[in-house]
């Protein structure tokens, strides 16, 4: 596979799980999803935090990214969120 050398790219990553999964099935394909970005060259990794949302594993980011960073080299892991309030008129 051709490396992403010359484009600073990124990933990012919901963590979610996918029908008959468990969280830790989401962990292990953000293991592999992280591993396969960084072979490529990807130089970030990043985690959006949701809350509440069924199917999404990633409420608590600081777990998975010492997860994910124990699990990789290279890549730079992390999470950036924006708190929006919850209008309903």
């Amino acid at each position: 596979m051709a490396r992403l050398d010359t484009t600073p790219l990124s990933v990012l990553d919901l963590a979610p799980i996918r029908d008959g999964g468990t969280v830790a099935d989401s962990f292990h394909d953000s293991v592999a999803l992280a591993r396969l970005s960084e072979s490529l060259g990807f130089t970030r990794y990043w985690l959006a935090e949701h809350h509440g949302l069924e199917g999404i594993a990633s409420a608590a980011t600081s777990v998975l990214i010492g997860h994910l960073a124990e699990k990789t080299s290279r890549i730079r892991v992390g999470s950036g969120g924006i708190i929006m309030p919850d209008h309903t008129g």
